[in-house]
Formats: C-alpha cells, structure tokens, sequence
C-alpha cells in the first residue's frame, strides 16, 4: 500500500484524533482511560486540514516518498501556525509529531517502534497498550483515539504486506517489511475489539558474547554448543512463547562453518545468517481463495532436493517434523531447528504427535527410534520469572530401551543458588557430571572436548 493510498483511506474516514467515536457493540468492555488528550481537537483539526490542502501533491507520481514525508511536514508546520488556539513551542512540536506519525507511520505506536529497547508490543485495545522492554511487560503511556482509529493503524500495517484483515478474514500473521512480526485479530473473532501483536524485528541481532553477558549461556557452554556443531549433531532448541529460542537458534547457527551450504527455512523469516552459501525459503498462507499456500513441510521436501549441507528450520509444528526427521537420519546431520515444549522430555513427546499429524499411520515405537536416532541434543531455553532468558538444561538423546526414548541431562540450572535483592536468579548451567555418548564422534569431526567441561556441581 503505497503512501497515497494510505493517506486516501485517512481522507475518507473522520479524523483519527476525533474523541468519542467508539464502536458500538455489546461486547465491548468497559476500560478506565488514562486521561483525555487535551490536543484531541486541535490534531483533529489539524489532521483533516492537512489532508484537504495537500491535493494532488500526494498522487505525483514522480516523488518519492521521502519527498512526500517532506511535503506533508511542510505542510504541517503551516496548518499548526495558524491554528487559534494558544500553543507552547513544545506543544507545536507534539501535535505535529503525532499527526505525521498518524498519516505517514503507525500513529502513537511511532515512538514505540523507534525505541530499541522495546523489542515487543501488544496492543490488546485503543486505550490499552503494553511492551516488553529488557524483559520485563511494562504498560505503554500511549494510546489510540479510539477503536476505529486503531482498526486503521491496523489497515495499514496489513496492507504494507500485501495482506487484508475483515469479518471474512479475521486474523493475519505476517512479516513487514523490516522484518518484524505482527500478528492482527479483528472482529468476529476477537470478541472485545481489534487486537495487535507486534515482535520488533532486531537490525542488530545479537551474538554469542550478547548471550554470554545477558546470562542466556556462559562462555563454556558457547564452546560446547560450537563443538555440538561443528561436529555435526542434530540440535533442537525447546523452549515456550516468548522463551529466546529463535534469538539462540540464530547464535547457534553463527557457529556453523563458512564453507557450507546452508537452507534456512521459516515461516516468517528472523534468521541472520552472515555465512557466504546460505539460501532462505519462507512459507506462504493460503490466498483469500484458499489456493497458493506453502507449507513448512513442502520447503523441507524441496529443500533435500536442494544439495544442502545443513537445514534449519526456524521452528517444526506440524507434519513437518516427519520430513525434518528423515532428513536428520539420512545423511544431512548438523541440522537444527526449533519447538515449543516446556522441557527436554516434552520436546520429544511433542515431535512424536507433530509425526503423527503428517497423516501417515506409524507405529509409535517406528517414531521414537527415528527420534532417537536423529536427534542428538536438545537445548531447554525458558523465560524465568525475573524476566531473563536462559539455558536451563542441555540434554542428550542416547538411544532408546525397549518403547523409551532415553535421554540423560549433561547440564542443568542451579536454582537453588537463588536469587539477588533485585530478584534476578544467581544460578547458572552446572554439569551433571554425565560426559555425552557422542564425545568419539565428535572426535571423528576433529572436534576435542575438554575434560572439565563434565566435572560434577562444577558451572561450565
């Protein structure tokens, strides 16, 4: 949706600064406001003025639309000047910040998108917006004009992609531009309003030593997951919502050596590989027809036709687990992916029902020994109470006896180290004591690991 179109659909609907025009509805929930925008009028009027006296400046096709940002700033300062009204120099200023956030971004989500501490947002209605900053959910001091004025912040993000969100269809989960994720639900399915959910996609994204600092992983472990790697093992990161697993999945990828040729396959793409032979494949949802979609289990079919030497799927849900594991068991080891389980033992579990929703009727022992077989380690990531994100266990697949998947714990969390004054766990990753089975072939690869590593209560 290009900016004119956008600034069209702000033209024919009243101004989104209007106060009191809330949709009807009885399923609308009472909210306690935090506080009547005393400028609602003037960036109302304001708003519409600047719209009539634009004209055909917007639809030039010859002007970029940095140069129509310019225009409709220009223009702003103009319509604030000769408003009647007593206004301060900071004042001025607000009102024609927000009113060009409004028709040329996001509206109040503007200043929130800018700030790169906030890494996520939930909109759960006009007058009640929440972030996530350093991990912790904060209420946001923002807010929409109203329902509708929300419901068009949320037609023009959808839009942006190429995307529409109504009665028929209701919900969208997409990427922008920038990357970022944005997942929208509107009525008939969200019973109390329009709701948004927007994941802040990071143009910096963080590495091993960011990991190391922010307490996710120690500078030992970094070198065991390095080794993991190189050597070749079959990795899932586990983990819940919200948990860090694709931010680790990205570390742990950083590890894998420039000389291979890596796919990388997601359904919506987060990966930031910075390796020479890397290839990426994004799913596709269905059009408003129903046709056209492309699923993760179609992109790891065609991704062994691809001549791959490593595949990382950002995260297997469904059927796809089937494809995923049949590639890990012939020949293309050194895989990784992701998948939401709350620890080691439920990951596996999780896989073996994913296996079973590809439709093919398996023995459930056939599932596990291709489990079994295929992967080697999974690593427990979760979202602790403090708000941190860490490593809470690395976990090897051994094999199995008789219908069991059996597993042994290599490194878990020391939560009984407890926690500071300000609340923040002081424990870290202690090795069990157990040295993984696959040390030899890991060895095979060149890949020593140091004795240490393993040695009983001792934090790698």
């Amino acid at each position: 949706m290009s900016l004119a179109d956008r600034l069209d659909s702000a033209r024919s609907s009243q101004s989104a600064a209007e106060p009191n025009q809330t949709v009807a509805g009885p399923t609308r929930r009472a909210r306690h406001r935090r506080g009547e925008d005393p400028f609602a009028g003037v960036k109302g009027r304001v708003h519409q003025t600047l719209l009539e006296s634009l004209g055909a400046k917007l639809y030039d096709p010859h002007l970029t639309e940095g140069e129509i940002a310019s225009n409709v700033r220009l223009a702003l300062s103009e319509v604030i000047a000769t408003e009647q009204k007593p206004l301060s120099h900071a004042d001025r200023t607000r009102i024609a910040q927000e009113v060009s956030d409004d028709i040329l971004g996001h509206g109040p989500l503007e200043p929130l998108l800018r700030d790169p501490d906030i890494t996520e947002i939930m909109v759960n209605g006009p007058d009640q917006i929440y972030i996530e900053r350093l991990g912790k959910i904060h209420a946001a001091s923002t807010t929409f004009a109203d329902d509708a004025h929300l419901r068009r912040t949320i037609d023009k993000i959808v839009s942006r992609v190429g995307r529409r969100i109504d009665e028929a269809s209701p919900l969208v989960d997409a990427r922008l531009p920038d990357g970022s994720r944005v997942n929208a639900v509107v009525a008939p399915i969200a019973l109390d309003g329009a709701m948004l959910t927007i994941r802040k996609f990071a143009t910096d994204p963080f590495t091993d030593a960011d990991l190391i600092a922010f307490g996710t992983m120690s500078a030992p472990v970094r070198d065991f997951l390095h080794a993991c790697v190189v050597g070749r093992r079959n990795i899932i990161i586990s983990g819940g919502t919200g948990s860090g697993k694709t931010t680790t999945l990205n570390v742990v990828s950083s590890f894998l050596p420039e000389d291979e040729r890596i796919i990388t396959i997601e359904d919506a793409a987060e990966l930031q590989l910075h390796q020479e032979h890397v290839l990426r494949m994004e799913s596709r949802p269905a059009n408003i027809e129903g046709r056209g979609a492309i699923a993760i289990r179609d992109l790891v079919k065609n991704a062994l036709r691809m001549r791959p030497d490593r595949i990382i799927v950002g995260e297997v849900r469904d059927g796809a687990a089937l494809d995923m594991l049949q590639a890990m068991n012939t020949g293309h080891d050194g895989s990784i992916t992701t998948v939401h389980a709350n620890s080691p033992r439920d990951s596996l579990s999780r896989l073996e029902t994913m296996v079973l929703m590809a439709g093919l009727e398996l023995p459930v022992r056939a599932i596990r020994e291709q489990v079994a077989s295929g992967i080697d380690l999974v690593v427990q990531q979760q979202r602790l109470k403090d708000g941190t994100r860490r490593i809470v266990a690395i976990t090897e697949v051994v094999g199995m006896e008789g219908d069991v998947v059996t597993m042994q714990d290599l490194f878990t969390f020391d939560y009984a180290a407890g926690r500071d004054q300000s609340g923040r766990f002081l424990g870290h990753l202690v090795s069990t004591g157990l040295r993984p089975k696959f040390t030899q072939d890991l060895a095979d690869h060149g890949v020593e690991l140091p004795p240490h590593l393993f040695v009983r209560g001792v934090g790698p």
